[in-house]
Order: C-alpha cells, then structure tokens, then sequence
C-alpha cells in the first residue's frame, strides 16, 4: 500500500521565462540577476550553467566563468503569473499540492480528480498542459514518497521524466551516489566520502546510531531515506514561517544616517508584504554584513502581534544600535519578521492505493 507522489520542477525558470520573452536570448547564456560588482546570480538558463554560473553565485565571478553571459533584470511579478497559471494546472488533477517555490511543488495524486490509476500518466499529461500553456518544459519525478520523488524530479533533467517504482526504491538508492540524495549537501558529501560512504549501499551498512553519532539528528534521517522511508504528507497548506527583504549595496554604507535610511525602505517593503499576505509578527530580526562577509544577526521579539511600519521600524532602529552600532563597513541589510499569527494547523492525511 503506497503513496502516489509527484514532484514537478520548472526547468531553470527564471531564465527559461526570460529566453521565451525575448527570441534573441533563446540558446544563449542568461543570468537572471544584477550585473553590478555587488550583484548575484538568481537563476542561470542551461547555457549558463555549463560554464559553472549558478544562483547565489558573486555576479563577477560568474562573468569571468562564462565573458559572453547576457545578465537580465528579474521580473518577478511575471514569474507570479506564470507561476499561477502552473498550480492552476496542478489543481485540475487533485487539490494536495504542496508549493516549494515558483517553480516546483509535490502533487499526491493517490486519490485524483481524473480518476487515473496511474501517477505517470499524470505526470505527462501535467508536463504537456505546462508546455501547452506557458511554452515552458518542466521535469517530473514520481514515486512512493516525497524524498524519492525530488531525487527522481533530477535524473532527467531538463524536460525528463523518472519514476521510482516501490519495488525499485530501496536498489536505486543503493546504487545512488552520497551527493545526489536530496538533503546532503556538498559539505556533508565529503564528510561522508572521508568516512568511505559513498553510495547508498554504504550509507545503509551504517546502524542508526552510528549514524546519529556521527551526524546528530540529521544520522538518524539518513538512516531512514536511505531505506526509501519518509512518512512526510504533502501539505497543501504549507507553513510560513518568515517574512523577509534584504538588499546588498553598490558601496559600502559606513554611517548610521546610512544605513537607517536604507532601513527604512526595507521596513516599508517588509511591512508591504505582510499586508499582502495578511499577517502580522511577533519577532523582527536584523541581518548584517558586513565587507568582509562576515555574517551578524540580531532578533527582538514582542508580545502583541505587529505589522505597521511605525510599530515595526523603532524595534529595528533598536536593534541597529544593540548591542551596538556595526563595527565595520556594510555591503548588506535585511528585515525580517517571522512568529506569525497565520500558521496553519494541517491535519496529515493518509491516502492509500495500489501503485
């Protein structure tokens, strides 16, 4: 008895938006991003990325990876869009959909509204409704459980399509490489890899204690996904847990007239998006960094709930100058709010059918 599980991922969908918009970027390098010394990468169409450029990447360090990369600004209102126009195809099939981002979600189509045995099937005909309607492909990956269904949603990238079956589950991880289990990410990989593991099978030679030894509470996941277990329900209703805005600098703010100015707009625009979303905030939190990369962060938390600017900038002021002024120059500042009063309470579901 087992779950049927899709996840869907956009293929580079920033870009890819950007490359259908405009014909004359289509099969050439694109970063979504700024351009700027101070800018990053925050998405890189295929093109980019076989030189390397990738998000959260320095902007600079990806010009000298690819000189011809073609830097285009971000427009996220028409990301929303298309964004919607996807889950709207989502929902034609069931209503369990779980957002990640813009771009991906998982789909528990055990019970569906097509009344169709199979979640590959679904898949495709999810895939093709994408590409009839936005002109944009998308990779699917579908099995028995959250976890495998993301670690297949990359096999075939881009424009592919994976399913791990139950029967299959447990030899495909075996044979699965330490770095391609959604999860463990590069630091832990080469832990990992020093310690001999570097497949499932090695992975799953280890007992859940050696593992929680070695890794903490993390060990004990590991031990778990790596047996193709993952209880997870798909939650349509996923919980936010923060609100945030931030903003890197072309030049370095080194004065509080500065950086209060530029607070300022950062509580607005906070302030903006918590109205959109209707919610309020129990705990602000500043993030500071400084030139050097250095990475602070302070928080103050209220008792009443808030969400208009002159209740929320005073806390910031507060903690710009607490436990004191920053010490060094500043390339970043970001508001945060998280605490807040619309969290959801999601009943798990378990929904049954034969494969």
């Amino acid at each position: 008895m087992h779950r049927k599980i899709i996840h869907i991922d956009m293929d580079a969908f920033y870009a890819s938006v950007e490359q259908r918009d405009d014909p004359e970027l289509r099969g050439k390098p694109v970063a979504v991003g700024w351009g700027s010394k101070r800018g990053v990468v925050a998405a890189a169409s295929y093109e980019a990325r076989k030189y390397g450029v990738r998000s959260a990447l320095p902007s600079m360090t990806a010009k000298r990876l690819c000189p011809e990369l073609i830097f285009v600004r971000p427009r996220f209102d028409v990301y929303k869009k298309v964004s919607n126009q996807i889950r709207e195809i989502f929902f034609e099939y069931t209503d369990l959909v779980e957002p990640l981002s813009l771009d991906e979600a998982y789909l528990d189509v055990t019970h569906n509204k097509k009344g169709l045995d199979s979640a590959t099937k679904i898949a495709r005909e999810i895939r093709a409704r994408i590409l009839e309607t936005t002109d944009l492909t998308a990779s699917a990956g579908i099995s028995i459980n959250k976890f495998l269904a993301k670690v297949a949603s990359d096999i075939n990238k881009p424009n592919g399509i994976t399913l791990i079956p139950p029967d299959r589950a447990e030899t495909f991880l075996e044979k699965l490489p330490i770095e391609k289990f959604f999860g463990i990410g590069k630091k832990t990989a080469e832990k990992m890899k020093k310690m001999g593991l570097r497949t499932g099978a090695d992975l799953k030679g280890w007992s859940e204690l050696e593992l929680a030894l070695k890794f903490g509470k993390m060990g004990r996941h590991y031990y778990k996904i790596v047996r193709a277990r993952d209880e997870r329900q798909v939650k349509p209703d996923r919980l936010r847990k923060s609100v945030g805005i931030e903003n890197t600098f072309s030049d370095d703010l080194e004065t509080a007239e500065e950086m209060l100015v530029e607070l300022q707009k950062l509580t607005e625009k906070l302030c903006g998006r918590l109205h959109r979303i209707t919610t309020k905030t129990r705990t602000i939190t500043l993030k500071i960094k400084y030139h050097d990369f250095e990475l602070k962060t302070r928080s103050k938390s209220q008792n009443s709930f808030l969400d208009q600017e002159e209740d929320i900038f005073p806390i910031v002021e507060h903690l710009l100058f607490h436990p004191e002024l920053p010490v060094k120059a500043v390339r970043l500042l970001g508001v945060y709010a998280s605490n807040l009063d619309n969290l959801l309470d999601d009943t798990p579901r378990q929904l049954t059918l034969e494969f």
